[in-house]
């Protein structure tokens, strides 16, 4: 079965860069522009991995939704990659205290990060609830 991954950016563009870099049929690729449709499609689908932008309209920016996966017992295993343009050393504790298992600053390489998701995806997978 293939590993699922969900794409959360409001730039269209940029989701479309990160599915072509992942592999068109690798992966089954959900994605969301937005917070509350990220977090409803992360319950319904439950990803395996989660690429996840830190600035996006709505209520629910990408800080507030890696709370609340990692707050869910069921998505708790989620491993959630923050993509940011935010660097600084108080966005990486921001990220790391909101839960995130990853933090990755724009620009960033698309080749790395498939390095990073092919490698969460090579690993055991946690049993839901429970994380590692």
């Amino acid at each position: 079965m293939k590993e699922k991954l969900l794409i959360v950016d409001d730039q269209a563009d940029l989701r479309k860069v990160l599915r072509i870099a992942l592999g068109y049929g690798k992966y089954r690729i959900f994605e969301a522009g937005d917070g509350e449709t990220a977090l409803a499609l992360a319950r319904a689908e439950k990803p395996d991995v989660i690429l996840l932008d830190v600035m996006m309209p709505g209520n629910l920016d990408g800080m507030a939704v890696c709370r609340a996966i990692k707050a869910d017992p069921e998505l708790a295993g989620c491993f959630v990659i923050m993509l940011t343009a935010r660097g600084q050393a108080s966005d990486y504790a921001a990220g790391d205290a909101a839960g995130a298992d990853a933090y990755m600053v724009k620009p960033f390489s698309p080749a790395i990060l498939v390095e990073v998701v092919e490698m969460r995806t090579k690993l055991p997978k946690p049993v839901r609830g429970y994380g590692y």
